[in-house]
């Protein structure tokens, strides 16, 4: 048989037909649209997108001009402020690796986290000076530190060697932004939450950060007339990649310093907030915030919301103060989002109950994501769509990591098969759906029963008196462990260990019933997560 030939083979690749994906190419072509449109809003002051890309390609322009370029690293440490959002693209517009750091580290990590990306810049807001020094103090090398300007910062001190507004100035804004050569190039550095060691480098690329970016526009319906508030930290997974994706969709950007129910709500009504996104706990204060607070608006608000599942019970009671809620999944290693829990004709017919339910799931892959699945994590097999054989959640495709920053050993065991391992278990139900039911170290295996403490906090979080729950494995000499309660009650609520055992011993199989009630407020991360090894260690002398 004649093997048929190509005939396209001859046809090449050229500048004309193939260009790198990057994400500051979203800035340059927002700001040719609409030039004159809201592009940032902070506080009273608003920058259209022509100001926001001539202050992106200063930022570019004047980092080059002192040495910093390709592949070379770029560290900030700042709340949601302009000069954070203009970093994400100024910082890779030069070439260089932008750092957002958490600024809930202590010094000591911090200082780890700039040596580790040999960090030769720091990016730093006033509020955040003295942990910043500190950091540098144990870093022990020189370094360009700016000074970051916000009229809403409070009073903090200068370490910088110039001021952010100064370093601009040394810019020119009809530079273009850089976008490189090869879209594999290192976009962002960002680091895990370390729990058990140091934290581990995650390395973006622009290709990933473009893909990512264009999948957020796509499942959170992002359009020109999108406002998007900035209640999710730009540090985290660099804000989910919204950073890009709504400059991508032409949308405005409205920043906040920090996230408060007395600010969120005046925001949404005063400029009509469409979008925000947010953990789970960013829900829970909106849903508990004092009446006083809340402002009420006449417009539906999308919210888009990670990490832990959301309780149903928070799903519904947003839903009853006019928002709209959305499911997302991922990991910093999936540059944020990489499912989603698509909604379903027919589920409108549902009880709210009902509906949260399967809200509350993770969902199908991402637009943009090329392959999910639940597997046997040893022999990569998919398990049974039957909603009750857990597997590990596993994905592929052009939105994951490159790998971890000189650790090898890391990046070729999150990479086992050919596949991303995230580590949480999950069930795959017959309609395509996933549900993550625990983290696999979370899993609580007692008397040879596999407990979820998703599932016991989802009974938890339905009990009226329950403001925050967390549920982790306690050492038993007969049953090898127990399900442990920590638990945070409303204000002027009132529940006793028993009532509260006795409530999910109502709702669930009398063995996931948590054996110990501890009450007390709950150790949680810069991202709102519940710290759980924490809770594990306190569980051991409850």
């Amino acid at each position: 048989m004649t093997e048929r030939s190509d005939p396209a083979a001859d046809l090449p690749r050229n500048a004309a037909n193939h260009v790198a994906l990057s994400p500051v190419s979203f800035l340059e072509r927002a700001a040719d649209a609409w030039p004159a449109k809201a592009a940032v809003i902070h506080g009273e002051r608003t920058w259209s997108y022509e100001a926001l890309r001539g202050r992106s390609r200063r930022l570019a322009s004047a980092l080059r001009a002192r040495g910093i370029g390709k592949g070379d690293t770029v560290a900030i440490l700042a709340p949601n402020v302009p000069a954070m959002l203009e970093a994400h693209y100024g910082v890779p517009g030069a070439g260089a690796v932008l750092n957002a750091l958490n600024y809930r580290l202590d010094a000591d990590t911090l200082a780890f986290c700039l040596e580790h990306g040999e960090a030769k810049a720091l990016l730093v807001d006033p509020e955040f000076a003295p942990v910043a020094r500190r950091a540098l103090e144990a870093l022990g090398r020189e370094l360009l530190v700016v000074d970051i300007d916000d009229a809403g910062a409070p009073a903090g001190s200068r370490i910088g060697s110039i001021a952010y507004e100064t370093l601009l100035e040394e810019g020119d804004p009809a530079v273009p932004l850089e976008v490189p050569a090869d879209e594999w190039a290192d976009l962002g550095l960002l680091y895990t939450s370390g729990t058990t060691g140091d934290p581990k480098g995650v390395v973006y690329h622009h290709r990933g950060a473009y893909l990512n970016a264009l999948g957020n526009a796509l499942a959170f319906g992002l359009t020109p007339r999108s406002v998007y508030l900035w209640t999710l930290p730009m540090f985290h997974c660099n804000g989910w990649t919204y950073t890009w994706a709504v400059t991508a969709a032409g949308g405005t950007h409205v920043c906040l310093r920090r996230v408060d129910p007395a600010l969120i709500f005046p925001a949404i009504a005063r400029h009509r907030v469409t979008h925000l996104c947010g953990a789970p706990i960013v829900l829970n204060l909106l849903v508990n915030a004092p009446d006083s607070v809340k402002v009420r608006f006449d417009h539906a608000v999308e919210v888009a919301t990670g990490g832990a599942a959301p309780p149903s019970a928070i799903i519904a009671a947003m839903e009853e103060m006019g928002f709209r809620v959305t499911h997302l999944y991922g990991l910093t290693e999936s540059y944020g989002p990489a499912t989603v829990c698509a909604w379903q004709e027919g589920w409108a017919e549902f009880a709210l109950e009902e509906r949260a339910r399967l809200m509350a799931r993770q969902g199908v892959r991402y637009p943009t994501m090329e392959a999910v699945k639940v597997a046997d994590p040893r022999t990569l097999e998919p398990v049974p769509r039957d909603g009750l054989s857990m597997g590990e959640v596993m994905l592929r495709g052009n939105t994951v990591m490159k790998g971890y920053l000189r650790n090898p050993a890391a990046t070729e065991a999150a990479f086992a098969g050919g596949w991303y391992h995230t580590g949480d278990l999950a069930v795959w139900h017959p309609d395509g759906t996933v549900e993550v039911k625990d983290r696999s170290k979370d899993i609580i295996i007692s008397g040879g029963e596999n407990i979820s403490s998703l599932e016991v906090e989802e009974c938890l979080y339905r009990h009226p008196a329950v403001l925050e729950a967390a549920i982790v494995a306690r050492p038993d000499d007969k049953w090898g462990e127990t399900p442990c309660a920590f638990v945070m009650l409303k204000p002027g609520s009132q529940a006793s260990a028993e009532d509260i055992v006795a409530w999910c011993r109502e709702h669930l199989a009398h063995f996931k019933a948590p054996r110990t009630v501890v009450f007390g407020e709950l150790p949680k991360t810069a991202t709102g997560k519940i710290q759980k090894f924490l809770l594990r260690e306190r569980a051991k002398d409850a």
